[in-house]
């Protein structure tokens, strides 16, 4: 008898200090050569500093920075016929979450500046607002699926 599709699928559990998913999975996501201590100091400098700066709660920037940069449409290369063609396909929620925290973080690792809290807190609240490194490249990426859109029939 197979056993195939039974197993539960696992989920990400939350962190007590915050009791939120969303910041356990930020964290994994600055997680480097497994230095999970590390990337929570990281987070909690640029949560204060989101807190000092915009005198709101932080999270709530978090999350609202998160709904701003998720995208709902993406593309994917597709090989047919010789020929590689981006093909538009719309993204679910939790892969556009993680898309978006990708994003986040890499638009924060090219900015200028001191260390990563600091630039994590400036593209955050930047994202937050609708500007930023991370909003352009959503924008970009539903550019390129709106160019590539009569191609959609190739998924």
């Amino acid at each position: 008898m197979s056993h195939r599709g039974t197993v539960e699928k696992r989920t990400t559990k939350s962190y007590p200090f915050f009791r939120n998913r969303l910041v356990n999975m930020v964290v994994n996501r600055i997680m480097k050569t497994e230095k999970k201590s590390l990337a929570y100091q990281i987070l909690y400098r640029a949560v204060n500093k989101i807190q000092q700066k915009t005198e709101t709660y932080p999270l709530l920037v978090l999350r609202q920075a998160i709904c701003r940069v998720t995208p709902n449409i993406g593309v994917k290369r597709r090989n047919k016929k010789g020929l590689k063609r981006k093909v538009p396909i719309e993204i679910g929620s939790k892969q556009g979450r993680e898309l978006a925290i990708r994003w986040l973080l890499e638009a924060s690792q090219k900015r200028p500046g001191r260390n990563m809290a600091f630039k994590l807190s400036s593209e955050l609240v930047d994202a937050a607002k609708g500007s930023g490194g991370a909003i352009r490249k959503k924008e970009a990426t539903h550019r390129m699926a709106e160019a590539n859109r009569a191609l959609a029939h190739f998924r």
